[in-house]
């Protein structure tokens, strides 16, 4: 039986602070559940991983992955989620406060990559931060292995993803899926490893334009566009154009900008959320 996840759990963090609301609950393997449950598993896992390892092992728990490791060095950061059926690689996005975050999304020289082609400096380096302990991590992995993240995080989980088509891993990752990601890399470097990436765009996410394509930065991936209705929608690129400019001028009546404002990860859980129930 599939999970339930229409129904929130709260998870209360510290007194006087907001609660984290979770809607997913694992009772079977990851690969049982349906595309719109892994989609919103992930998302919320996404957001999860921009808690302290304190709260992101609570709500782990109450998700159902209660084996939590957090990688952490030079503010680079990523959590590996697991129970008996899977493993999760969260990598954690941009934090505004952070900055070696800001650092790595403002560098957007592209460097050779240990592929084929070129890629983001500054989310290499983020990855390159991290890698040597998350490859060690996964050595002995025997799970099905999973990649996921928000912003900054979904970047350097494509990279991750990536680099365990080539590491002496055993386990690929099954599937990624990435949330108001940025472009990552060049053709090359994108269409150099073949995997199910799925990567979510809410409307107008300013982030998911960055580095722009004239740099010869790509998009990798299937795109999974939420239009300005929060709908999960198939546009062409006219269609598409209009909706934003729907969603532009409507966000401007209620004295916002919804470039900005479409980035929120709670944004892409919502509407995520809302096509599962329905």
């Amino acid at each position: 039986m599939n999970p339930p996840v229409s129904a929130p759990t709260r998870v209360v963090q510290d007194p006087g602070e907001h609660a984290i609301v979770l809607r997913s609950r694992l009772e079977t393997p990851i690969a049982e559940l349906s595309f719109l449950q892994r989609a919103l598993l992930f998302a919320e896992l996404a957001m999860v991983a921009y808690n302290d390892l304190d709260e992101a092992q609570r709500a782990a728990v109450m998700i159902g992955l209660p084996d939590v490791t957090f990688y952490d060095r030079d503010g680079s950061q990523a959590f590996r989620f697991r129970n008996d059926h899977d493993c999760v690689i969260a990598c954690r996005g941009t934090e505004p406060n952070e900055w070696n975050d800001i650092k790595a999304d403002a560098n957007a020289a592209s460097v050779l990559s240990e592929t084929t082609g070129k890629v983001h400096r500054g989310f290499k380096r983020e990855v390159d931060d991290l890698w040597p302990m998350i490859e060690t991590a996964l050595m002995d992995n025997v799970q099905p292995l999973w990649f996921c993240g928000h912003s900054l995080g979904g970047a350097m989980a494509t990279i991750c993803a990536g680099r365990c088509f080539l590491s002496h891993i055993d386990s690929n990752p099954s599937q990624l899926y990435t949330y108001g990601s940025p472009r990552v890399g060049n053709k090359r470097y994108i269409n150099y490893v073949e995997m199910d990436h799925f990567r979510f765009v809410n409307n107008n996410d300013v982030v998911t334009r960055v580095p722009p394509s004239f740099l010869g930065y790509r998009h990798a991936g299937t795109e999974i566009y939420l239009d300005s209705n929060g709908k999960l929608r198939h546009l062409g690129a006219v269609a598409k154009r209009r909706d934003r400019w729907r969603g532009f001028l409507r966000s401007l009546k209620r004295w916002k900008i919804d470039h900005f404002a479409d980035h929120s990860i709670h944004g892409y859980i919502d509407a995520i959320a809302e096509a599962n129930d329905a």
